[in-house]
């Protein structure tokens, strides 16, 4: 799914490659540090704005259950930043980070290959640095980043998507998340796992990182990859920015890719198809809910009916699922399971496997781009008799979504998408 190399190309064309992405990862890490140390030394990172995600929060609170809610409408006051299961969108905020002093060079996670970081300050590339080139949210749709990164003209454009202050809320919230990752990923990554304490705390103080003294290591090393690489993309896609939920979707990539650079650009490729997710307009969201509410009714009249009944046939309650692409609900291994079975029905679709011919192949359903909302549907018709039988309100239908995560059994929940993708596929 992610294109990080053309299936075509040959070692030499990869090796270039791999070696222009780690340039322009370097780069936006460069301005990550410039960002830091000058927009901010002296004043508190506290902006109220984001232009990223600031109506995503008010839109989903009222998704949430009652402690999430209450959590959400909290700033400061008391919340434990520790929390791995915490809300997704909580609003939280970090104390200041510490400002750097002039002359001081400042740390970046720069993976080269050889697993070493590079240091950086004001004498060092900065051409490279204030050059830095942008790309429209045209070109992001359009999967020209690569061969338009190099443009000058971008960069201008570019920067016209975010302020300091926009930056600054981002920064604060990705180390909210960061210190919050799940460690369940662990067994999947044994050489993460088993990083010393002082490279974590080096690692740690190279990107601004704080209140991290509860965690083990290995989660301190976790937390400082995602805030290098969800920062870098922050600049990448200024228009998106960083929005809560989107360490959900890069903690299970750099559990398995242990190059910042590389797990960079394969996030990027996977933000191609999830950035729809944290649009201001939620045009992407209201879609996808759209097809949910779709397939249930054509899937279960009944259920729908009462759904209508208790207003809640819109399917906002599964707003989560459909965001962070059912992370929070499944443990990590089941992620990985739903998620390797949804890119491979959209590899099959690139590689040109038609509905049509999936038959002939053997392939238990046509592939098809909306597994995860038949998956997401599946889930909720599975529980139709609770629905019909417990739940009054929509209030209720949320709390229960909310309180699935580690309850459910991917595999059948494949097996439930799939057949009603056989089923609706003609009809919808």
């Amino acid at each position: 799914m992610f294109s990080f190399y053309d299936l075509n190309s040959t070692k030499e064309e990869r090796d270039s490659a791999k070696t222009q992405n780690r340039k322009h990862y370097r780069n936006l890490r460069r301005r990550c540090c410039r960002l830091l140390r000058h927009s901010y030394s002296g004043a508190s990172l506290k902006g109220n704005g984001n232009s990223g995600s600031g109506g995503f929060f008010s839109q989903v609170s009222d998704t949430l259950d009652s402690d999430d809610i209450s959590s959400s409408r909290t700033s400061n006051d008391g919340d434990n930043p520790s929390d791995s299961d915490g809300p997704i969108w909580d609003p939280e905020v970090l104390p200041s980070v510490t400002p750097f002093e002039d002359g001081e060079k400042i740390g970046l996670i720069c993976e080269d290959g050889s697993g070493a970081s590079s240091e950086c300050s004001d004498s060092e590339s900065s051409e490279d640095v204030d050059n830095l080139p942008f790309v429209t949210a045209e070109e992001y749709e359009a999967n020209e980043l690569d061969e338009n990164i190099s443009s000058p003209s971008k960069a201008e454009s570019g920067m016209n998507f975010y302020s300091s202050e926009d930056f600054a809320t981002w920064q604060r919230i990705i180390r909210v998340d960061a210190v919050r990752a799940n460690p369940e990923w662990i067994v999947h990554s044994p050489s993460q796992a088993a990083v010393t304490e002082a490279k974590a705390k080096q690692q740690a103080e190279k990107v601004g990182l704080k209140e991290y003294d509860h965690l083990e290591p290995c989660m301190i090393y976790h937390a400082t990859r995602l805030v290098s690489i969800l920062e870098a993309y922050a600049l990448y896609d200024p228009e998106t920015g960083y929005c809560q939920g989107m360490s959900d979707l890069l903690s299970p990539i750099i559990s398995v890719i242990e190059d910042d650079h590389e797990a960079f650009w394969c996030f990027v490729g996977f933000m191609r198809k999830a950035r729809h997710n944290f649009r201001l307009d939620e045009v992407g969201i209201r879609r996808q809910l759209d097809l949910i509410s779709k397939i249930i009714k054509c899937k279960d009249s009944h259920l729908y009916r009462h759904l209508e009944n208790l207003q809640a046939e819109d399917c906002f309650f599964v707003y989560r699922m459909v965001v962070v692409l059912f992370r929070r609900e499944l443990t990590f291994e089941q992620t990985l399971c739903l998620w390797e079975v949804m890119w491979a029905d959209q590899a099959a679709i690139r590689a040109g496997i038609s509905k049509s011919a999936w038959g002939k192949m053997r392939i238990r359903a046509p592939p098809t781009e909306d597994l995860l909302l038949y998956a997401i549907a599946a889930c909720v018709l599975q529980r139709r008799k609770l629905i019909l039988e417990k739940h009054n309100s929509m209030d209720e239908i949320i709390r229960d979504c909310n309180n699935m995560a580690g309850n459910l059994d991917v595999w059948k929940l494949l097996d439930d998408a799939h057949d009603l993708v056989v089923t609706l596929h003609d009809k919808l």
